[in-house]
């Protein structure tokens, strides 16, 4: 155990030494940092937009997007348009009945297992 306890210490020691080394890293960086004009001091400015402005651009887009809507074309409620899938509503019904049966198959050989 004392040999423990001496690794111990010695590990923080050089913790210590390590982390005075870090800090005057990070005094050097910033340092050149703000010598170079790039440092934190020198953080991009929060576009501030007043409360009037902002109404001002929010009714702009809603009359933007009125003009999209009223030149396109509206779209009938009661207009039911047929999908062409190329194949025949009897042949869909066969195919139908077919994956039902399949199912139906599937569930029987769990419930006798």
């Amino acid at each position: 155990m004392p040999k423990l306890s001496i690794a111990l210490q010695e590990l923080r020691a050089e913790r210590g030494r390590v982390q005075s080394l870090v800090e005057k890293l990070d005094q050097a960086i910033s340092v050149i940092e703000s010598l170079n004009g790039s440092g934190p001091s020198q953080a991009k400015p929060v576009r501030v937009i007043s409360l009037a402005s902002r109404r001002k651009m929010a009714q702009a887009q809603r009359a933007r997007w009125a003009n999209v809507r009223k030149e396109s074309k509206p779209v009938a409620a009661n207009a039911t348009v047929a999908k062409p899938t190329g194949i025949s509503e009897a042949t869909r019904k066969k195919i139908a009945a077919a994956q039902r049966a399949r199912w139906a198959k599937i569930r029987a050989g769990k419930k006798a297992a």
